[in-house]
């Protein structure tokens, strides 16, 4: 039999690394179970670069992630791995960089390994099934959470989710981020411009089958590659091993006639090359959890503040138009909204939390806490309430979310 754990966490990015640490430096025995090689989902694997905007311009000094993810930022600085305005970073330095941080926490890691199934009765999960490179493990822990992004352990363990938009399902498209090198990118206005009217071209003539309306480029820490948040993948389900090969399929089919499209005509790319792809799809939604409280649209855009505020953003409403074309902003009207604890408590959980995007919000609100930075929050905060958990030998939902505020925010 396996050890029996503290707390497990399934997922290694942001949000999962975030809760191991926080579960760990709170005196928990943790485990941390990854898919990949490596930790860092999105901002790793999903090759996502740089991090949205953590900082609201009406309150630099209270609109700040929680602490693991300041740290991460600290760290990636003293390597000479992030840009002065703090969003740019070099992913293949985060990875040793989360490896040594996990290890220094005394997080017990396991790659190569994916979380398949749970055991759970009224509210209690007692086990998960995990496939491993030598086959297929149980794993025991008195509190788990969910970071695997689609919550998929919330979904194995049998708390109610939901998908997409109210109307009909349909999710926010896929993207498939990729880097061009050997771009002259001196002048980027030009570069954007001379871009954007190649694309526009391409998709009326019918060489671009990318739906989305326009060229997303990104600056990087190397002055002659340019980053790519363009290809868009719609009506695809992220959650099934089908749907995500047959969106990888379609976004590297973009990516290729992006590629040769921008080198043939723009004289600013004539000696790019395709550098990189990443290694699995960005994904934007599928599952969300039922909790305690949903987040609204109207909670975000009204900048609501609660007792139990775990996380914090000024980040704006950002679909990305699940038919196909264009994406609908909303910007936030006062200095920063909260996500209240009671998001990550699904409905009639004991000992289950969510450390990930696919906590309890609405379409639209779900649209705006989905990166990195806010994720990162909302892992430590699920941390940290289990290991409160543990000690108190409470449910999750009887866990003191105005404590878990006061311990996560200087300002209380």
């Amino acid at each position: 039999m396996n050890k029996v754990y503290d707390v497990i966490v399934a997922g290694g990015g942001p949000g999962g690394i975030s809760a191991a640490v926080s579960a760990a430096r709170n005196g928990m025995s943790v485990l941390m179970i990854e898919r990949y090689g490596f930790a860092g989902g999105m901002a790793t694997a999903g090759l996502v670069n740089p991090f949205m905007p953590y900082r609201s311009k009406k309150d630099q000094n209270h609109c700040l992630p929680t602490p693991v993810f300041m740290g991460i930022l600290k760290s990636l600085s003293e390597n000479n791995a992030l840009e002065k305005g703090g969003l740019i970073f070099d992913d293949e330095i985060l990875k040793l960089l989360l490896d040594k941080l996990l290890l220094e926490s005394k997080v017990d890691i396991l790659y190569h390994s994916l979380v398949t199934g749970a055991e759970c009765s009224k509210g209690t999960v007692s086990r998960i099934y995990v496939a491993c490179k030598d086959g297929e493990r149980e794993f025991e822990a008195k509190m788990f959470i969910d970071g695997t992004g689609d919550g998929d352990l919330a979904e194995f363990a049998g708390f109610k989710t939901e998908k997409g938009r109210k109307e009909d399902g349909a999710c926010q498209p896929m993207t498939l981020c990729f880097r061009l090198g050997g771009v002259k990118a001196d002048d980027w206005k030009a570069l954007w411009q001379e871009l954007n009217a190649i694309f526009k071209e391409g998709k009326a003539n019918g060489t671009i089958s990318d739906p989305r309306e326009d060229v997303l480029i990104f600056r990087t820490l190397r002055p002659d590659v340019v980053h790519f948040n363009t290809t868009r993948v719609i009506a695809k389900d992220g959650t099934t091993s089908t749907g995500l090969g047959e969106a990888e399929i379609t976004a590297r089919k973009q990516v290729w006639e992006l590629f040769n499209i921008f080198k043939e005509k723009s004289p600013l790319c004539r000696d790019a090359f395709l550098m990189k792809t990443a290694s699995q799809i960005g994904v934007r939604e599928t599952r969300r959890v039922i909790g305690d409280y949903v987040l609204t649209a109207e909670d975000v855009v009204k900048a609501k503040t609660f007792d139990d505020g775990i996380a914090r953003s000024s980040y704006p409403i950002d679909i990305h138009n699940p038919s196909g074309t264009g994406t609908v902003l909303k910007d936030v009207e006062g200095a920063f909204y909260e996500i209240p604890y009671r998001c990550i408590v699904p409905t009639g959980s004991w000992n289950l939390l969510m450390a990930c995007r696919a906590i309890s919000a609405t379409h639209e609100a779900h649209s705006s806490l989905r990166v990195m930075p806010v994720v990162a929050s909302v892992g430590e905060a699920a941390g940290l309430a289990a290991a409160e958990a543990v000690k108190g030998k409470i449910g999750v939902a009887e866990v003191d979310g105005k404590k878990l505020k006061k311990a996560l925010f200087k300002d209380k």
